[in-house]
């Protein structure tokens, strides 16, 4: 093979390796700009498909097209209300001007750095100038609650602003600060709030005693209604038994009247009836007064003793 062959393949080697290195694609998920000598040269490159550059010269520096994650350290922070809590949050970004962003930042690693500083700066600012309560609710809410002495143990807090505000206004004021930056903050929101280690025990003891109190309260107003229903339930029967011995001695008294007429009836027929009732009463008190084993002594002058002897 000549030296004039070899000169060939050479140069199509050249040619060739030129034509892949001046040639570079894009897909949906990718922005890019072209740098010479670390330098962008030309506009951003955005739209998907096939590009070209300079080879050799020219480097390809790529980003991200889609929405990017940003999570953040947990950090403890006092809260207006002089309350130190652990906060943990996460946002959306996305690179809107890559040259802008090269040049501010070189590359995403570099952007989710400066998105640390930022958005942990406001969080601590928006922390720390709210109350806890605000903190943690979004809303006003009415509990629904039936018993009239519920309404004072779980009475609610107003609140004024509100966790969805304060959350617009991280983003609102993060914004303001990533306009240089080729960025844009796309959604912020507080993943998770917690007591810090060293005050989390005194909320729990703080929260236990005001359960028990509450229970106690429960427990005292249950106790004075159950002594309100035996204090009826004792006038009820008394009430009931007054009526049902009045009820008693009336029907009683009915009774002996009942039994006395029908005595008075009795003794004033003929002297035989009179004789077998007298007989009959006698016999019925022998009965009630005397069993087997009782010694009975009468008078010749009493009725017993004349109906026995007529017995006999």
């Amino acid at each position: 093979m000549g030296i004039r062959n070899i000169l060939l393949i050479a140069v199509a080697i050249v040619v060739v390796g030129a034509s892949f290195s001046g040639v570079f694609v894009l897909d949906e998920t990718q922005q890019a700009i072209v740098t010479q000598f670390g330098r962008p040269v030309g506009e951003p490159r955005t739209e998907p498909g096939m590009n070209f550059k300079v080879p050799f010269i020219q480097r390809v520096q790529y980003f991200d097209k889609r929405f990017l994650e940003w999570d953040g350290d947990v950090n403890q922070v006092p809260t207006k209300d002089k309350t130190f809590i652990l906060v943990d949050c996460y946002a959306r970004w996305e690179i809107t001007d890559p040259l802008q962003f090269f040049i501010r930042l070189r590359d995403e690693r570099s952007g989710q750095s400066r998105l640390d500083d930022i958005l942990d700066g406001e969080t601590r600012n928006a922390v720390a100038g709210h109350d806890l309560l605000e903190l943690v609710r979004s809303s006003d809410r009415t509990p629904e609650i039936v018993e009239e002495y519920m309404q004072e143990v779980e009475m609610l807090q107003n609140i004024q602003v509100g966790r969805s505000r304060i959350e617009d206004q991280v983003l609102k004021r993060a914004n303001e600060r990533t306009t240089d930056l080729g960025i844009r903050i796309l959604d912020f929101r507080f993943k998770r709030m917690n007591y810090a280690e060293e005050v989390r025990d005194r909320v729990y003891e703080r929260m236990i005693s005001e359960r028990n109190r509450i229970a106690d309260q429960f427990r005292s107003e249950g106790q004075g209604e159950a002594r309100k229903i035996e204090g009826d339930k004792e006038r009820d029967l008394a009430k009931i038994r007054s009526e049902a011995i009045m009820e008693a001695e009336r029907i009683r008294g009915r009774a002996d009247s009942s039994a006395t007429a029908i005595y008075a009836r009795a003794y004033n027929r003929t002297s035989a009836a009179r004789e077998l009732y007298g007989f009959l009463k006698s016999m019925e008190v022998l009965e009630k007064s005397v069993d087997g084993q009782s010694s009975v002594i009468l008078s010749t002058e009493s009725d017993l003793y004349r109906y026995l002897k007529k017995m006999n």
